[in-house]
């Protein structure tokens, strides 16, 4: 059978965790409108009789500002090195000549194939512009023109990524679709939802970390700290008589329940702590 592992970077916004889900067909990673949603390489495992393909989502490039960007980027290299095969995903609206020197700067060890997102956005004008300028770069095979969000030529990545990995043996057993753990999952939904609900600024302050994950006999028990930086951002996400917080638990549950095929009870708290994007332990303690 076909066996790799295969690798989306982009910058934020590209589109890769909407891929990665189209290509999965199961909702596995977080999606928004803004930038920097994703902040862990998060790995899809998608076996058939004729193939095994590992994918992994991986946090868009950009420079580090702090720590957390830091380690963000860190989740990126790591996907460089062990992949068989990168998928180099931009944006067709976005400035091409800018996503060109970012993958010229990732210096690819790994055969790689450009993907075109967003093509539902562009003209067809446009679109053939844009594979005119990578069609010949040193650093993709192929160029492969799709809107993830719609599933649009989905498979016919699909196809171009199988023919270019080795045959071998699967490296996971069984139908899992993910080597993360549940919690892992429970903790992006509430994440999600921040990023959703709250302005500009909240989301990219703030982290969940799930402290309680217990499996009873009518209903799951999910007790999890939201944690931002300062006094007022709690008060934002708390709003007035609590209201937000429990819109955002509302709305967490729901996702919760329908991707646990179970009932849930969840408890939301929230924690301050400053300057926790810069802090090394505490990003250990957050999982980064």
């Amino acid at each position: 059978m076909k066996v790799g592992f295969v690798s989306i970077f982009g910058k934020p916004n590209a589109g890769k965790s909407t891929l990665l889900n189209a290509l999965m067909g199961e909702k596995l990673a977080i999606v928004s409108p803004k930038v920097q949603t994703t902040r862990h390489r998060i790995k899809g495992i998608l076996t058939e009789k004729e193939y095994q393909v590992i994918f992994s989502d991986t946090p868009g490039i950009i420079e580090p500002r702090y720590k957390l960007h830091e380690k963000m980027m860190q989740a990126v290299r790591n996907s460089l090195e062990d992949a068989d095969l990168a998928l180099l995903l931009v944006d067709i609206n976005d400035d091409v000549e800018e996503n060109d020197r970012i993958f010229t700067a990732l210096h690819l060890k790994s055969p790689a194939i450009l993907v075109l997102n967003k093509t539902d956005k562009a003209s067809a004008e446009k679109t053939a512009q844009a594979v005119e300028f990578f069609k010949n770069k040193p650093y993709s095979l192929k160029v492969i023109t799709l809107s993830a969000l719609r599933k649009e030529n989905v498979d016919g990545l699909l196809k171009a990524v199988l023919e270019q990995l080795p045959e071998g043996e699967p490296f996971y057993e069984g139908d899992d679709l993910t080597d993360l753990p549940t919690k892992f999952f429970v903790g992006e939904m509430i994440r999600e939802k921040i990023f959703l609900l709250y302005g500009d600024e909240i989301p990219y302050h703030a982290t969940v970390l799930v402290q309680e994950f217990t499996e009873k006999t009518s209903l799951i028990k999910i007790r999890a700290d939201i944690v931002v930086q300062r006094e007022t951002q709690k008060g934002i996400i708390l709003g007035e008589g609590g209201k937000m917080i429990r819109t955002l638990g509302t709305e967490a549950r729901k996702d919760m329940e329908a991707f646990l095929d179970r009932k849930v009870f969840l408890e939301l708290f929230v924690k301050v702590r400053p300057k926790w994007r810069d802090s090394e332990i505490y990003l250990k303690e957050y999982g980064y």
